[in-house]
């Protein structure tokens, strides 16, 4: 069962992360500005992944509970979470977009971009930011066409727009001579086809999940459990733009504009790989919620362990990436030797603990799966705010820039050991319920 729903996942995540890189890759190789370029896109990720925090916290939070529903049949209430998504995500993607616009350039300024960079910086942000309410219902949307049954169409929607993506790249940023700004024009048109088609599939009434006759439609209570539950990816997406800040802020200090260019670079490739892990979790959702809905908890269990052991694998050939090949696969992203000498090392230092980060990650999913939001958020910030935004202000002190790129496997250290504490105690939960117990009888919500 995990295969069937995780395979896709995996497939589509890794496909995502290609889009991202193929993004990095055209730009990193624009004639006389590619390292330009590439560090003012780095500077876009803070922005970025505040839009995405604000798209998870609908988007995971809706398609957790549609995966609950469907596993208790209650069909009219999962139209009515699928319309209240999308209504969500207009309302709070149209709001993200206007007050970014209107402050952007302040706004990239603080997030660590320099005179030289900024205007690569606004020119690829500024037009993603026109299509921030695309971006928002493509992904809110997808996600729940995965949780619904379906994950080979999510994966298939996934890969079309990458395909399209990486042909459509060169044609705007080389051929019409758009540089940095037709790669995000490119962007915007290949989700735009996406969520047109996406939107055609959930408006046929003969499924049994699709848009009731009121699309545009809002129910304040569904609303609130639907945030409440996404409320935990939603703060560690944004902890990750709260660090991203900080990061650039403390790699213009101690390394200049090269240093930037080379973490775009290396979050890019990091990426790939916690990306295949997240389509791991997206695998292990639907079929934890089904089965907690279901009381059937050994297969709560089951599901966990098993994705937990396959993220590990997946973070561990990342490590080996990062240690013995960080020259062969930062060369895919610049020619310029500087440049790659630079990432290059901050690959090697900055996922040196990468291993231990798999089953980190599952667990924290399989919290916020089962409604627990409060254990879900604080492993969520512990790694990016507790540990990790202390690590980047004290290592560089005493090691300069590489105190930076070190900062990420102290932080990965340290949130682990909570992580299995946190895990250690659920385990215990479920291992005292038995298949068709009520979890009530433990004395507090599991």
């Amino acid at each position: 069962m995990l295969r069937k729903y995780a395979v896709p996942g995996i497939i589509a995540m890794t496909a995502s992360s290609l889009y991202n890189m193929v993004d990095s890759i055209y730009i990193g190789h624009i004639p006389d500005v590619g390292s330009l370029s590439i560090a003012g896109l780095a500077v876009c990720f803070p922005l970025m992944n505040l839009s995405t925090a604000l798209g998870t916290l609908v988007g995971v939070g809706a398609a957790t509970m549609i995966s609950v529903l469907l596993g208790r049949k209650d069909y009219d209430k999962a139209n009515t979470v699928l319309a209240n998504e999308v209504t969500l995500n207009i309302i709070i993607g149209a709001l993200f977009a206007v007050v970014a616009l209107v402050f952007l350039e302040p706004i990239l300024t603080f997030f660590g971009a320099s005179p030289n960079i900024l205007p690569y910086a606004c020119s690829y942000m500024r037009v993603i930011l026109y299509g921030n309410v695309i971006t928002h219902l493509y992904f809110g949307l997808n996600s729940i066409i995965r949780s619904s049954g379906n994950p080979k169409l999510a994966m298939g929607l996934t890969i079309f727009t990458v395909t399209s993506n990486a042909i459509l790249d060169p044609v705007f940023i080389y051929v019409l001579g758009m540089g940095i700004e037709g790669a995000a024009w490119a962007t915007v048109l290949c989700q735009s086809m996406a969520l047109a088609y996406t939107l055609w599939y959930f408006l046929d009434k003969k499924r049994f999940l699709h848009l009731p006759k009121h699309v545009l439609s809002l129910d304040l209570k569904i609303a609130g459990e639907s945030l409440e539950i996404g409320m935990g990816p939603f703060l560690m997406n944004a902890a990750a733009c709260i660090v991203a800040i900080f990061i650039n802020q403390q790699l213009q200090k101690y390394g200049g504009d090269l240093a930037i260019g080379a973490y775009g670079i290396i979050n890019r490739l990091s990426f790939l790989f916690i990306m295949i892990n997240m389509g791991i979790n997206q695998g292990m959702q639907p079929i934890a919620g089904y089965n907690f809905g279901a009381k059937k908890y050994s297969r709560v269990k089951d599901v966990y362990f098993l994705s937990a052991k396959w993220a590990t694998l997946v973070v561990t050939l990342g490590f080996v990436v990062s240690e013995f090949l960080p020259g062969l696969a930062v060369s895919a992203f610049t020619s310029d030797p500087e440049l790659e000498a630079v990432a290059s090392r901050g690959l090697r230092l900055m996922n040196v603990a990468f291993p231990i980060i798999g089953f980190q990650m599952i667990a924290t999913n399989l919290f916020q799966c089962l409604g627990m939001v409060s254990k879900s958020i604080i492993l969520s910030l512990s790694r990016q705010l507790l540990f990790l935004v202390p690590c980047v202000y004290m290592l560089p002190i005493w090691l300069g820039v590489d105190g930076v790129w070190l900062s990420f496997p102290a932080s990965d250290v340290l949130a682990t050991g909570l992580t299995v504490i946190f895990l250690v105690g659920l385990v215990r939960k479920l291992n005292i319920l038995k298949d068709g117990d009520d979890p009530a009888i433990l004395g507090s919500k599991i």
